[in-house]
């Protein structure tokens, strides 16, 4: 890879084999590294492959306006937890952490303690996400001081989330759990259950209720016109189908949305799973 332009001691902005422009991060690759020569790949920590029509000029810039010392702790915390390896796509993943990281070390400096209010939520929705945060803050903690205390394994964790989105900010993700907090409460009201949000049948709706977020952020939800399956389901199913139409109104209402008629089906489906399998209770 060649050097295009370097922007700090840490990050430089290169051209790879493939003609693509890429970021790159690394302890001293910009005091080494020369506009037009090879970069050193012992110095390369991380590749960043800007994805989605990004700017890597730009990318590259923010990046290197982050604290050299707290980027270098986050990259290499993302690879130790197993979230990201040496290539990655998601530079604005990178950005979020280490700003969230720069503050909460800012904050801890001074004494400041901050409770954050979705720990609940987050322990619940998101538990992969959680555990990976957990991971991921305890790497960033080997090469941090001070340390940071374990609540913030919970604004991680919203980040880990956030990545999956097109937004850059964490509003989407907010507004997406208090929805999905309400889809439960809407069927444990109307069909007089206590949902298990641990249980496989929860967290598969869960899981579903994430992707078709993903879905309408990309404008590509499933076929506008109801198919054959999606019609079976709601003939099987009619009272799971009344749940799914009403969660389908607090989608619209909370993102402005109308969601599918396929959509809406599967939805049914979900709820139906939740609703009749022996895993979807509590006593």
């Amino acid at each position: 890879m060649k050097a295009l332009r370097v922007l700090n001691n840490n990050v430089v902005l290169a051209r790879d084999d493939k003609g693509q422009e890429v970021i790159l991060t690394g302890r001293g690759i910009g005091f080494s590294s020369r506009q037009g020569k090879p970069v050193d790949p012992a110095l390369i920590v991380r590749v960043f492959v800007p994805a989605d029509g990004r700017d890597p000029d730009h990318l590259s810039e923010v990046l290197a306006l982050i604290d050299e010392e707290v980027l270098r702790a986050v990259v290499i915390a993302l690879d130790e937890a197993g979230i990201e390896g040496r290539e990655s796509t998601r530079p604005t993943l990178a950005i979020a952490v280490a700003d969230h990281v720069a503050g909460a070390l800012d904050r801890a400096a001074r004494g400041i303690t901050v409770e954050y209010p979705l720990r609940a939520e987050v322990q619940a929705l998101y538990a992969a996400e959680y555990a990976q945060a957990q991971r991921l803050l305890a790497a960033i903690n080997e090469r941090v001081d001070p340390r940071l205390e374990e609540p913030e394994a919970i604004a991680l964790a919203l980040h880990l989330v956030n990545a999956g989105f097109a937004t850059g900010d964490l509003s989407f993700t907010y507004t997406m759990t208090g929805i999905i907090q309400q889809m439960l409460a809407v069927v444990r009201q109307r069909h007089g259950l206590s949902v298990a949000q641990e249980s496989m049948s929860a967290a598969r709706f869960i899981t579903h209720v994430r992707y078709l977020f993903v879905r309408i952020q990309q404008h590509r939800q499933l076929k506008g016109h109801e198919s054959t399956i999606g019609q079976g389901i709601r003939r099987h199913y009619p009272e799971a189908t009344r749940t799914a139409q009403q969660l389908a109104t607090i989608v619209e209402l909370r993102l402005g949305q109308r969601l599918s008629e396929d959509e809406v089906s599967y939805l049914a489906l979900h709820v139906a799973r939740m609703t009749t399998e022996p895993d979807g209770t509590l006593a």
